[in-house]
């Protein structure tokens, strides 16, 4: 997922110069992205992460616009955002014509308030309290303490130097080995508390909760008629299983253009009130399991689904939390819903380096926590089961599949991918688990992935 903001801003620029190329409603929806973005991203980071305003513009937003000319800078800087800590909301706005206002609710993270307002919204559900001084430690245990022969120590510290050069932005990093973690390091200004989106790693992390909900009984891989308005008769839609769901081959059209503020992605994100119902609607492009098209549209209609298989509301914003979070330990995850109550299970999860690190630990064992089976039998199997409509065979169901050659051979890895450079590497053959968050405009794990493997013994 990734939002072009130089497109955004290109396009202020043209306003305030007074170029019309556009109409007044599509200067209105390039204008309201702009806000509702902002606002969004200061909203979790000041809120969710912890993060001071200062550091989310210097680090975040004039990352983005990095190489626009001083004029459309000009034009980002005039956006206003103001960070109202007392009633926990912030809004943003530009040139007095559009206004996006985003609210953070204790254990449910941020909210733009769309097609609602901020007191519905805080009415909406009872705060599930969550206490950030709380936080489950996964205990960091020195190398000087404890020996592992098997490891490099040289190499490793190599990997993570390489990793951590200014130029490629890396936050945090957390390696995992047969359980213990032996490799930790964060940038200036992030820690271990600190909670960090993982942007599309989060359609990961819906694969265990429909996992969940099937061993429960409550879900079926078969299951067909998901969504409501799929159910008319003579609607080719009913016929989408939930498996074509999580192998990405509903059929279903869907712009992913990453770089288009007016496409469907952008719009779902922070333009609609609903994102499951958004992209429900829309049509088929292909018959069922006949065509591959990533589609992060595609997680917030299961997203959907699971809402609709639980039932009760309120059950379902606390399901991740209590089914999947706190048996795990992961006290600092969050999964932030939209305005309709729909968790945006595509994009918005936050969580700690070592709480997503204990994420691909319960992967690489089989489902298994602590003794406890929390995934059904063969889950992890069949999550790595190849897609083979994508084109380039490297996406199972909700995860991506790697495979990295090393002296040993080659080694399928299992990750979970998000938006600039997050990456969870879950790797059997090692028995690790690589944990990297950034801000990267260019992918690292084709060549700090195999840096790590090569620090441990084959």
């Amino acid at each position: 997922m990734k939002i072009s903001l130089k497109y955004i801003f290109l396009s202020l620029g043209l306003i305030s110069l007074g170029i019309v190329g556009y109409s007044g409603y599509t200067l209105w929806r390039v204008l309201s992205i702009g806000t509702a973005y902002q606002a969004k991203q200061f909203c979790s980071g000041v809120f969710v992460s912890g993060r001071t305003p200062e550091s989310i513009f210097n680090q975040d937003i004039l990352a983005e616009i990095d190489g626009l000319s001083s004029l459309e800078q000009s034009v980002v800087k005039s956006i206003q955002v103001n960070v109202d800590r007392p009633q926990q909301s912030v809004t943003a706005s530009i040139f007095g014509l559009v206004k996006h206002q985003s609210i953070f609710r204790s254990g449910l993270g941020c909210t733009l308030v769309i097609d609602t307002s901020e007191t519905e919204l805080r009415s909406q559900v009872k705060s599930m309290h969550f206490d950030p001084q709380k936080l489950n430690e996964w205990q960091f245990i020195e190398q000087k303490e404890r020996k592992v022969p098997e490891i490099n120590q040289k190499q490793l510290k190599e990997a993570l130097g390489s990793v951590f050069r200014p130029q490629q932005h890396t936050r945090a990093v957390v390696v995992v080995y047969r359980g213990q973690i032996v490799a930790e390091r964060y940038a200036p200004g992030f820690d271990s508390k600190m909670p960090l989106p993982g942007w599309s790693m989060t359609k990961s992390v819906t694969n265990a909760l429909v996992g969940i909900l099937i061993k429960e009984g409550k879900l079926s891989l078969l299951d067909k008629n998901l969504m409501p308005q799929w159910n008319n008769q003579g609607d080719r839609r009913s016929q989408i299983t939930l498996d074509g769901m999580l192998h990405m081959s509903s059929g279903l059209k869907f712009n992913e253009s990453e770089g288009n503020p007016l496409g469907d992605l952008i719009q779902m994100l922070f333009g609609q009130a609903n994102a499951a119902v958004y992209a429900a609607n829309h049509p088929l492009e292909a018959a069922p399991n006949t065509k591959w098209q990533y589609s992060s549209g595609t997680t917030n209609i299961v997203s959907g689904i699971i809402r609709n298989a639980i039932g009760s509301d309120t059950d379902y914003l606390a399901f991740p939390r209590h089914a999947l979070f706190d048996r795990l330990g992961m006290s600092s995850a969050v999964i932030e819903p939209d305005a309709s109550g729909t968790l945006v299970c595509s994009s918005f999860m936050y969580a700690t380096a070592r709480d997503w690190a204990r994420f691909g630990l319960l992967y690489l064992q089989d489902g298994v926590w602590e003794g406890q089976r929390i995934l059904p039998e063969g889950w992890i199997q069949y999550s790595r089961m190849l897609t083979e409509l994508a084109p380039k065979k490297n996406y199972g169901a909700h995860f991506w599949l790697m495979n990295i050659g090393t002296q040993s051979g080659q080694n399928q890895i299992l990750t979970a991918q998000g938006f600039q450079d997050q990456y969870i590497a879950i790797i059997p053959s090692h028995q690790l688990v690589i944990v990297h968050l950034g801000k990267n405009k260019n992918a690292t794990s084709q060549q700090f992935i195999p840096q790590v493997l090569a620090a441990f013994a084959n």
